[in-house]
This record gives structure tokens, C-alpha cells and sequence, in this order.
């Protein structure tokens, strides 16, 4: 079977739903079927065959059925899995939305595939440092094993909003959100 056919047959298998928001995919195991000429590229920009997916309604379906096993991204419907690349994280979290402030601010991160999230102790934020280029590498989790690399627009402005805090009589700086302070870095 061409990536062709894999990836037209793979539309025809996700399940059409009237509601938005991802499939139910950690119920379904469907064998595996191959990997797909797929990338998400570190940008957060989807490419098929080599070529940018220039729909954003079908980046939004195809990352609607998205999974991680392990350190492997998976496309799976329930009748068929099939693997693709991804660069850093397979969501961008594109804007910024803040209410409150201090202990009780909360943040709203949206991807560049209209995923909301709130950080929290459900969605929390990670700081890393990226081992390339030594600068700071931002994620929020965004669902099941999913995360989202935080533009760097959107990481400035977590920088704007940072305070400091003690944690393990250590000060840090960072933000709150969601009744959590997650640290950015030692002050």
C-alpha cells in the first residue's frame, strides 16, 4: 500500500463526530500498519510526502487522533495505526490567555490546532533546556502523553508574569497558575 492509500484510508477510518476535541484513542489498539511519510515539524507545521499540509481542517483532524507510545507518535482510528514523525512536541501553543494574578492567576494556553488548556495540576507547564541551542525549551502537557512546545512570543510573556517563590528554601522564579507555581528558573 502507497502513503497515499495509508493516509486516504486513514481519513476514511476517523470517526465522525459532531462534538470538538480529540478521539477516544488510548482505547483503541488496532495493529500496526506501517509508518506514513508525516512530520510535524518543530514549528508546529504538519507535512505529508515532504509537502506542507496547507488545511488546517485536516491538521486539526489528523492531530485529533494523535498518540504517544513511548518516544513513538502514532495516527490511530480504531481499525489501524500508523506511525509519523515528530520533531519536538506535536502542538504549538500559539497564544496566551491570563485571569488573575498571584496564587490565584490562572493561565489558558491555546495550540496552533485550537486546543485549549489550562496550567494546573492537570496540564502543567516544564522548563528545559534545549541541548542544541542551550536555550530554554517551555511545554505545557495538553492530554494523554501529548505535550505542546510554548512559542516563544507565549514564553515571554510567562516571563513577563513570573514572581518569585521558595521552593526547598531555594529561590526561584516562576508563575502561578491553577492554585500551582511551576518554577522558570533560580533567581
Amino acid at each position: 500500500m502507497t502513503d497515499s492509500d495509508k493516509a486516504a484510508n486513514l481519513l476514511g477510518q476517523i470517526p465522525k463526530s459532531g462534538k470538538k476535541g480529540p478521539a477516544p484513542v488510548h482505547l483503541w489498539n488496532p495493529p500496526f500498519c506501517g509508518d506514513l511519510d508525516m512530520r510535524i515539524a518543530r514549528d508546529g507545521r504538519w507535512y505529508y510526502m515532504g509537502t506542507p499540509i496547507g488545511r488546517p481542517a485536516m491538521v486539526q483532524l489528523f492531530s485529533s487522533v494523535i498518540r504517544r507510545d513511548g518516544d513513538d507518535y502514532f495516527l490511530v482510528t480504531p481499525v489501524e495505526k500508523v506511525g509519523i514523525q515528530v520533531e519536538d512536541a506535536p502542538f504549538v501553543a500559539v497564544r496566551l490567555e491570563v485571569e488573575g494574578q498571584g496564587e490565584g492567576q490562572l493561565l489558558r494556553f491555546v495550540t496552533n490546532v485550537e486546543d485549549e488548556v489550562e496550567a494546573g495540576p492537570e496540564h502543567p507547564l516544564r522548563f528545559e533546556i534545549d541541548p542544541q541551542t542551550q536555550e530554554p525549551a517551555p511545554y505545557v502537557h495538553v492530554r494523554a502523553n501529548l505535550d505542546a512546545l510554548i512559542h516563544r512570543n507565549v514564553f515571554y510573556q510567562l516571563v513577563d508574569l513570573a514572581v518569585p517563590c521558595q521552593i526547598n528554601d531555594e529561590d526561584w522564579l516562576g508563575v502561578w497558575s491553577g492554585g500551582k507555581f511551576f518554577p522558570i528558573g533560580r533567581q
